[in-house]
């Protein structure tokens, strides 16, 4: 039976598009500024340390590490230190109403019926926890984080990683085998598998015929209730 979903965000319960049409477009645009005008703060401090760790650069400037940050978003690294200034960009674009965090509209509903049900919700994003929230609080449906219990992201371990899923089971302090991970991504629901999670695998476009995960095209079609066991067995024996 499961007890806890996790959700990815991009392309599963929000459009692709959103965060690489608006999003993306507007922390670029604003980050020289940003990182110029709150250096000094701690937390941004902290970012742009980790981001000169990350490509051993441990002494650039504030020129040479924004010229790093950009060539990471070029790349669309999975950046620890990115994605927790990108996070702190985005805030003020909330907040200012520049924009909303898109939801499918499948999303919330399911969500709510599952949270009746009892079963906690959790986030699995390679935005950081603060960008998380953020979408989540500034949402198309309003403020909808008091559905979730948590959130996870790259600071747990990459996406494709199974000691990631292990660690965040472990987190939950729930067994693998009551967990399901919800994503767009197969590699990612291939690790969470080969971690003993249950999986599905939403369809937002075209179909993935390398995907061995049981896939849906919205929230509506998954029932936790009829999920016992069946994902592992359908990854490991395909």
């Amino acid at each position: 039976m499961i007890h806890a979903i996790v959700t990815d965000i991009e392309g599963t319960t929000s459009d692709i598009r959103f965060v690489h049409n608006i999003l993306f477009p507007f922390a670029r645009q604003h980050l020289p500024a940003f990182v110029r005008d709150h250096a000094d703060q701690p937390e941004v401090a902290a970012a742009l340390q980790s981001v000169r760790d990350e490509a051993d650069q441990p002494a650039a400037d504030l020129a040479a590490v924004t010229a790093i940050l950009l060539d990471f978003m070029d790349q669309d690294r999975k950046s620890t230190g990115l994605k927790a200034l990108q996070g702190m960009i985005w805030r003020d674009g909330y907040l200012n109403g520049r924009f909303t965090g898109h939801l499918y509209p499948d999303v919330v509903p399911a969500l709510r019926g599952w949270k009746a049900q009892g079963i906690e919700l959790y986030v699995y994003s390679s935005g950081s926890v603060a960008a998380q929230k953020l979408l989540f609080g500034y949402s198309d449906e309003g403020d909808i984080t008091g559905l979730f219990s948590g959130y996870f992201d790259t600071h747990v371990g990459a996406k494709r990683e199974v000691a990631a899923y292990r660690a965040i089971a472990a987190e939950i302090g729930r067994p693998a085998e009551q967990l399901l991970f919800l994503s767009d991504i197969h590699q990612e629901l291939d690790a969470a598998a080969e971690a003993g999670w249950q999986t599905r695998q939403l369809l937002r476009g075209e179909v993935d015929p390398e995907s061995r995960h049981r896939q849906v095209t919205d929230f509506s079609q998954i029932n936790p209730e009829s999920i016992q066991d069946e994902c592992t067995d359908y990854f490991y024996r395909s």
